[in-house]
């Protein structure tokens, strides 16, 4: 592996979470000639060319590539094998680091033919610098291979390892796909607050601004979440009300209902995607 501070770094697929990692680089010092993208489509291109100038973006993975120490793989399950297949003469002893959802481990080191590969659930907040990212490790990545994937990702957030890979589908449910709930939980927030008689936009405004000052606690604070709640809770009090109407309608049972159906999802995708 390189052993420079600026080792080589290829994207295969330019989407959000390719231009998170690029953006999270690049403010941390990275050089923009040791960065690359593989993107096919001709308009995203073009953004990418904008957005991060000096970083080479090429059409198709080809003899043009530059030796790469590590390879982020940021394309849709569906697409992942056929990028795989058609990418790997042209990346010979890079390790891998894939984002993508669902595909095994094992798949990719079948279509990759390397052993060292990490798997990597992130989520949408890393486009601001605060993503949470879930990563294993399959046993042929190295202490510095395991490194290296942790500096790349710290440019975009928090992360955590888990022991087996089955765990990435939970991952995969609870903050892989978090900001969704939370985005849903805001909209239904902002729009109670509209029947309630304030303008839209300042029940968007307390909505957001209470979920981050929450959010924020929990992460400070050595107390459970349920502590924390039971001390905003006064009995007979309007916390008591909201949360005794939502305990009848059985909330949080229908909420980690979802929260499985999440993760069986997840599991589908790398059973249909990674054959």
């Amino acid at each position: 592996m390189n052993t420079s501070t600026h080792p080589t770094i290829t994207f295969i697929g330019g989407g959000n979470m390719a231009s998170a990692i690029v953006g999270g680089l690049l403010r941390q010092g990275h050089l923009v000639n040791a960065l690359q993208i593989v993107e096919p489509w001709d308009e995203q291109r073009v953004k990418l060319g904008q957005q991060f100038p000096g970083v080479a973006v090429l059409a198709a993975a080809g003899p043009e590539l530059r030796p790469s120490d590590l390879v982020v793989w940021a394309v849709k399950p569906q697409t992942f094998k056929e990028a795989a297949t058609s990418s790997q003469p042209h990346l010979s002893g890079a390790l891998h680091l894939s984002v993508a959802a669902g595909i095994t481990s094992e798949s990719m080191a079948n279509w990759l033919q390397t052993q060292r590969i990490v798997r990597a659930m992130p989520n949408t907040p890393a486009l601001v610098g605060l993503g949470m990212t879930g990563l294993f490790a399959r046993a042929g990545a190295s202490e510095a291979d395991r490194a290296l994937v942790e500096t790349v990702v710290k440019t975009t957030g928090e992360l955590v390892w888990v022991a087996s890979e089955e765990q990435l589908d939970a991952v995969t449910a609870i903050s892989g796909s978090g900001p969704a709930y939370v985005f849903y939980f805001l909209e239904a927030m902002r729009d109670a607050g509209a029947r309630m008689g304030l303008p839209p936009e300042v029940a968007l405004q307390l909505a957001v601004g209470t979920f981050v000052g929450a959010s924020t606690l929990a992460q400070r604070s050595e107390d459970p979440p349920q502590t924390l709640r039971e001390r905003v809770t006064s009995k007979g009090g309007t916390t008591y009300a909201a949360l005794t109407s939502m305990e009848a309608a059985g909330v949080k049972a229908k909420f980690e209902e979802a929260l499985f159906a999440a993760q069986k999802r997840a599991e589908e995708l790398g059973r249909e995607f990674g054959n």
